[in-house]
């Protein structure tokens, strides 16, 4: 399992799928779309030597419980999965898939939270959103201990370059202009 480094194209709409395959990126990350597309949408990832990254919270037709895990790694087969859930982030990484845990910088209540859930699941990976505080990106790097991926409000170049001077590992943006 490999940690996706640089900027990660995160897809919400389909009309980008095809734009982000003939891009150099090695990774793509699949944001809300549905249960029936998904697989074929792995598929297709996988054979443009790519790592396909699926947001389970986001997946409609997809429950949030083992089963829905069981489907996602015996039909779809991703090579990881995002997710703001404990017990989703637990069952990826009991069955071996990158586990990247989501964590939303509400305010200092919900950040202690996250650092203590993040503690005791050991996930691969955190997603920071949003992406544009370069302190928030040090302190819970300092904090964890693990790769940072920066993400949510990602506009501007500049801000890749800020998370990336900060100590993110990578950077997701579902805004297609910066892909390249």
């Amino acid at each position: 399992m490999d940690i996706p480094s640089g900027v990660i194209p995160a897809i919400r709409k389909m009309k980008d799928f095809d734009h982000v395959l003939k891009t150099s990126h090695e990774t793509v990350i699949f944001l809300e779309t549905r249960l029936d597309q998904l697989k074929s949408l792995v598929e297709y990832t996988k054979r443009s030597n790519k790592q396909a990254l699926v947001h389970f919270d986001l997946i409609q037709g997809l429950k949030a419980d083992e089963y829905g895990m069981e489907f996602l790694i015996r039909e779809v087969k991703p090579d990881g999965i995002l997710s703001t859930r404990g017990n989703i982030i637990s069952l990826a990484k009991k069955h071996h898939l990158l586990s990247i845990q989501r964590l939303f910088l509400i305010d200092s209540s919900a950040l202690e939270h996250n650092l203590q859930l993040i503690k005791r699941l050991k996930p691969d990976c955190i997603e920071v959103l949003p992406g544009i505080i370069p302190s928030m990106i040090q302190e819970i790097h300092a904090e964890t201990k693990l790769p940072v991926i920066a993400g949510g409000l990602i506009k501007e170049e500049s801000d890749i370059e800020q998370a990336i001077k900060a100590g993110a590992v990578a950077v997701t943006t579902s805004n297609p202009k910066l892909w390249n």
